[in-house]
């Protein structure tokens, strides 16, 4: 079953379904990068197992009220009035919630010396909040003090932005494109959830042309190849941080498949 949206399908992040689709897309981009790619350029998966902590929420302050116990007011043995004793409160201790995070991401390098040119990161939303994304911000910043590019896909609604120097185009969905021969510069790519998915230019060592990554075929190649269709509420509303007008296109479109309803309906 082909997807309901011109463009990304924002029911992936939604209900739960983006660390499979984003295994499945990273693959598919290899592929189409490998039929583009120069013959002296080779398109890697590289992967690393972190642990994150998933707890984002800020801490609540508890203040807990003293209480004295009474008890017998009267003289004790020793003379002396009972002791006075606090009342406990029950607290709960402060545990990180770590879990175990797979990240994956595709290198372009030079063969055969294998040397990197340029780094290919979709973001996941464990590099958008939390822990996860300093650690994700430290990464990138070691990156781009290499004369190394980097391109980084943000098909996400959810948590943060990338930073950056200057304010970011209006957009729900971008890509940013960062030439080691450009920088500060970065080249900044911004579309609707109602726009169909773009070519991403991908950088290659200079004076090589850039070759184009297509997300809308790869988008369907991974939709098409998993039952998405199938297994995603599309009745369910859309919780996601989308402008009230886009939320309800959204909705309708999951609703009719992409099709118009007919009057009176």
């Amino acid at each position: 079953m082909s997807s309901r949206f011109p463009g990304m399908d924002p029911y992936i992040e939604s209900q739960g379904y983006w660390e499979d689709f984003h295994s499945a897309l990273l693959g598919d981009c290899r592929r189409a990068l490998t039929a583009v790619l120069p013959r002296h350029y080779g398109a890697f998966i590289e992967r690393r197992i972190s642990l994150v902590d998933l707890s984002d929420e800020p801490s609540q302050a508890y203040r807990p009220d003293s209480a004295v116990l009474r008890g017998d007011h009267g003289p004790t043995a020793s003379g002396r009035g009972a002791l006075a004793t606090l009342e406990p409160i029950t607290v709960p201790l402060a545990i990180d919630d770590l879990d175990e995070i797979r990240e994956r991401w595709i290198e372009i390098k030079r063969i055969p010396d294998r040397s990197l040119v340029t780094v290919i990161e979709i973001l996941s939303p464990t590099n958008k909040t939390g822990s996860g994304r300093i650690e994700y911000l430290e990464k990138r910043k070691q990156w781009i003090r290499q004369p190394v590019n980097v391109v980084e896909i943000d098909l996400l609604l959810g948590g943060h932005r990338l930073p950056m120097r200057g304010l970011l185009p209006s957009g729900d969905y971008y890509a940013f494109v960062s030439r080691s021969n450009r920088r500060p510069n970065c080249d900044v790519y911004a579309w609707s959830i109602r726009r169909e998915l773009p070519a991403i230019p991908i950088p290659l060592s200079v004076p090589d042309p850039d070759v184009l990554l297509d997300l809308r075929a790869v988008f369907a190649q991974t939709y098409d190849g998993a039952p998405y269709g199938e297994s995603i509420n599309y009745s369910a509303p859309l919780d996601l941080p989308l402008a009230s007008e886009d939320r309800a296109w959204a909705e309708q479109q999951a609703r009719t498949g992409g099709m118009e309803p007919r009057a009176g309906t």
